[in-house]
């Protein structure tokens, strides 16, 4: 499941809304939304995800973190490390390896210690 996906789930069962009622009212099928929801599908288009923030009547802060949140949920990342240090090549083969042995509270550490190095929110 991605970062977006679970956020989308979240609104939907907070208001008592079906896959299929929010589907039909996207004009997508359940299918996809299904697919978007569990991290079967990549990033939704702009458009998409301008009608999801309608759809669930969101506006400012709640608005921005979906779109944060479409921005990191790519479940099919490419790292290219052509021209960077030995180093990075190395950490990205191994999360590739053995990010799937990885427990939530180790994925929460790096992720809090790259973005902390980074300077960006969360």
């Amino acid at each position: 499941m991605t970062p977006l996906g679970a956020k989308i789930r979240a609104l939907r069962e907070e208001r008592g809304i079906s896959l299929k009622e929010m589907a039909a009212a996207l004009n997508v099928s359940s299918a996809y939304l299904s697919a978007l929801e569990h991290g079967r599908r990549g990033v939704p288009t702009g458009f998409l995800l301008h009608r999801m923030i309608a759809f669930f009547n969101v506006i400012w802060d709640e608005a921005e973190e979906l779109q944060r949140l479409a921005e990191v949920s790519d479940p099919k990342v490419t790292i290219d490390t052509g021209g960077l240090v030995p180093e990075a090549t190395e950490l990205t083969n191994r999360l590739a390896a053995d990010i799937g042995k990885l427990d939530v509270e180790d994925l929460q550490f790096l992720r809090d210690e790259l973005v902390r190095r980074s300077g960006k929110k969360r």
